[in-house]
């Protein structure tokens, strides 16, 4: 059977997507906000994404955000949001003002909210603010784990993590997102695998940060580096993704599978939150890093840090958190927030986990 899928957002992951999509021979649709105009020309003339560096298969077409609404005039059998997570706010305007009837909604967006109440996750604002606006209830589910949207684009092996309510319609949307090289498995662990998406960018900037005091103290006499104090880190930001994930109603399972291990490892390879994390641990002040070094990256961990720092400080004074058992959450905290220094207590990580 062949199916239609819609793609809002043309940057790296939303059109990576398209080739998963278009594998098993989906026609898909792929809109551009309005940051990807350019995007959109080059792959609606000769099918060449220039940021990803491949031909797009020649079941996608292109479009422009103005043509949404004509493009959802036919509800489509999917419509995956990809969109970053500054543009959830806008990608609902246009669903909004865009559907006649429900469609299920797949997000590669990753992000969470902050409010008085806690911490929130992204598909359920979708959902609910779609359903206030529009009065049709549509299931929203989300994509978690390491996935580099140049190696997918690539065809390289690739393996994610599908989550939402319905077990029927997961496996529904696996299968239509069935290739060789992409292997996506069903979660019904939602909040697991959303606070694992968010907080493994928040804390590659701690596990980032050995390679800067490396660079700062240069190796030792007998060539050694500083391999054991990364994994320490990696290790302890798990145990602290834990927490969260736990208290979000998530499972340890979700935090040491692809949605937290896997995504985490991957983060911590190559990107921007790895890079800030170098600069930190060289000793740079959070503030004069991001304007002197990262002035026009988007570090979505700091970004994490800023925008849920109240939030998290708020929930540990009434209790809600424990910060004992968050010692490199909060530090992270303090650096990002607050340009201190980046304190790794090792006296600390050890009592949280008592």
């Amino acid at each position: 059977m062949t199916h239609r899928i819609v793609i809002l957002g043309a940057g790296v992951m939303g059109s990576a997507m398209t080739l998963p999509g278009a594998h098993g021979g989906s026609r898909v649709d792929l809109v551009g906000t309005h940051l990807d105009e350019e995007i959109v020309r080059s792959v609606a003339g000769n099918g060449l994404h220039p940021r990803l560096g491949v031909t797009l298969p020649a079941r996608v077409e292109a479009h422009s955000w103005t043509n949404f609404g004509t493009v959802m005039r036919e509800p489509p059998d999917l419509l995956i949001l990809g969109v970053a997570s500054a543009g959830v706010g806008w990608a609902i305007d246009r669903i909004v003002e865009s559907v006649s009837a429900p469609v299920p909604i797949l997000m590669v967006t990753k992000g969470l909210t902050a409010g008085e109440d806690g911490i929130g996750l992204l598909p359920d604002l979708v959902a609910r603010e779609v359903e206030r606006r529009t009065g049709m209830a549509m299931p929203v589910m989300a994509i978690g784990g390491p996935c580099i949207a140049g190696e997918l684009a690539a065809g390289r092996d690739t393996s994610v993590v599908v989550t939402g309510a319905d077990a029927d319609l997961l496996a529904r949307v696996i299968d239509m997102l069935e290739a060789p090289y992409y292997h996506a498995r069903p979660s019904a662990d939602v909040a697991g695998v959303e606070i694992c998406a968010a907080f493994k960018n928040f804390f590659t900037l701690a596990v980032g940060a050995p390679a800067g005091q490396l660079e700062r103290q240069g190796r030792a006499g007998n060539g050694a580096l500083m391999h054991n104090h990364a994994a320490s880190l990696f290790t302890q930001a798990l145990r602290e993704m834990t927490v969260l994930a736990e208290h979000a109603g998530g499972t340890a399972e979700t935090v040491t599978g692809l949605a937290g291990a896997g995504d985490l490892y991957v983060t911590c390879q190559a990107g921007r939150n790895g890079r800030m994390g170098k600069l930190l641990g060289l000793g740079i002040p959070y503030s004069q890093a991001k304007r002197e070094h990262m002035s026009a990256d988007t570090v979505e961990g700091a970004q994490l840090a800023l925008d849920l720092g109240p939030t998290l400080r708020r929930m540990a004074e009434t209790g809600a958190l424990d910060p004992a058992r968050l010692p490199l959450a909060f530090a992270i905290l303090d650096t990002v927030c607050n340009d201190a220094p980046l304190e790794l207590r090792y006296d600390l990580f050890h009592r949280s986990a008592i």
